[in-house]
């Protein structure tokens, strides 16, 4: 018998190796990840061509900077999730470093008198917005450092389901009982606003919810899953079980009427719908989910002045009653996208700057206008391949507490993504959520780096080697050699 080459590092015993444990593809990520910051270089460059004609004098300052932050989260994924997937962190490093482009491009616009042509309120930015993106993206970081510090093991989380829950709770409530002046921005009850500080605590509860959701569905979901009558060919669930989805729906319309955002309760009455059907595999979950949110949506329609301008605005963008009120903000960023075309009037070149508030809520249209249909749908295909690889971590793992929660999360993504882009494009009405990691302001980037770092400590442990012992090393090596 031939004897079998040993590991690198390995000490042989009895004339065999351990078997060699595969590779964590560290390396890949550290390509993947310079490529992306190759992508953000190339894209700074190229705004500071079409504004100036040359290299924006800030391009060492933000590139340099925002370089340094993503290759430390590299090294603090090789150090304690070494075995995590290679792709989740350059996914979500691209995306962010294109939405401090685009910030940087709208803020040197405002510099050269741009912002505002027309007598168009444009925006809020400042001169230094940038820099503060790029703040919030060090600060977003640590947040992804720290997840990963404190939970070693996702099934961590498990144990404090309910504190969680509770927490995510009262990050809910706390806006509604504070007086609009210190939580309401654009007709909607979601912030906490002191001085010159504000954040958007939802962000955070959206990721506490997910882990009470998670856990809650773990203990029940054998009652869950339970059938009662066949109607039309579904297996509807049993009507003593439709307590959970019938206490969630009742909070999800309280949110609704108390902050009058039809997005953020969207948002978190579809991530629960959506993990209890992973939970239990039934389709009538689902159906039972997009129907009592109708039902909501339509009370909220005739109960709430502000989401009934929503859906008038959805239905009529360019009426000529609205265009210069209330429907402004939607016209001008349809006009936009349809200006840039095809392949878009190319970074710096554009004039995105005309749509009220682009730089948060419409700065997809921005990369309409400037990158055109190509470039978005880049862009879309990007966020695409950031909820697969969630999913994937989520078929991989065995615990059913950790895949129900990248599932979640992952699935969070993806319907944040289809509620802010299919308002913008008048897809659907238009709510006041963010692009995650695109989006100008702290709470919603923050947010999104910590649910990176928790999908992260989920595929490391789905996709760590177990433990050997020398005997069956010593095995997996006669049976390699045979």
């Amino acid at each position: 018998m031939a004897a079998v080459p040993s590991a690198a590092g390995a000490t042989p015993r009895n004339g065999l190796s351990p078997a060699p444990l595969p590779a964590g593809r560290r390396g890949s990520e550290l390509a993947m990840l310079c490529f992306a910051l190759a992508i953000v270089a190339l894209a700074f460059a190229s705004v500071g061509f079409g504004l100036n004609g040359h290299l924006p004098a800030g391009l060492v300052l933000y590139v340099g900077g925002f370089a340094a932050l993503m290759i430390g989260a590299h090294l603090t994924v090789r150090w304690l999730a070494p075995w995590a997937d290679p792709l989740l962190v350059p996914l979500a490093a691209v995306l962010n470093g294109l939405g401090i482009v685009m910030i940087y491009r709208l803020q040197e616009a405002g510099r050269h008198g741009n912002a505002g042509a027309f007598g168009l309120p444009v925006s809020t930015l400042t001169a230094h917005s940038a820099v503060y993106q790029l703040v919030w993206t060090a600060v977003g970081i640590a947040a992804f450092i720290a997840v990963l510090v404190v939970f070693r093991e996702p099934r961590i989380l498990q144990r404090y389901t309910y504190t969680i829950g509770l927490v995510g709770l009262l990050l809910l409530a706390f806006p509604i009982v504070l007086p609009a002046s210190h939580s309401e921005v654009n007709g909607a009850k979601e912030w906490i606003i002191f001085g010159g500080f504000s954040i958007q605590p939802g962000e955070f509860a959206k990721i506490a919810l997910a882990v009470f959701f998670a856990g809650y569905l773990v203990a029940k979901r054998d009652v869950l899953s339970l059938a009662g009558r066949r109607f039309l060919g579904i297996d509807l669930p049993r009507a003593r079980d439709l307590g959970p989805i019938l206490v969630v729906w009742g909070l999800n319309l309280l949110i609704l009427i108390a902050e009058q955002d039809i997005g953020a309760s969207g948002l978190f009455f579809g991530l629960f719908v959506v993990m209890l059907y992973i939970a239990t595999q039934r389709k009538s979950w689902l159906l039972i989910g997009v129907g009592l949110f109708a039902a909501a949506a339509l009370i909220a329609w005739v109960a709430i002045s502000h989401v009934a301008e929503r859906f008038t605005i959805w239905l009529d963008p360019f009426n000529p009653a609205t265009i210069h009120g209330i429907s402004e903000q939607l016209a001008y960023g349809l006009e936009g996208m349809a200006f840039g075309g095809l392949f878009g009037t190319g970074l710096g070149q554009g004039q995105p700057y005309w749509t009220p508030l682009v730089q948060s809520d419409f700065i997809f249209t921005g990369f309409g206008e400037e990158l055109g249909l190509v470039g978005v749908m880049a862009l879309l295909l990007i966020f695409g391949l950031l909820v697969q690889r969630g999913l994937r971590t989520a078929i991989a793992i065995k615990d059913p507490f950790s895949k129900l929660l990248a599932g979640g999360l992952a699935f969070s993504i993806a319907l944040q993504l289809f509620i802010i882009v299919g308002g913008v494009t008048q897809l659907i009405p238009l709510t006041g959520v963010t692009t995650p990691f695109l989006s100008q302001g702290g709470s919603s980037l923050v947010a999104s780096w910590m649910i990176i770092a928790i999908l992260i400590r989920i595929s490391d442990t789905a996709r760590r080697p177990a433990p050997q012992s020398i005997q069956d090393e010593g095995l997996t090596q006669v049976v390699r050699a045979l």
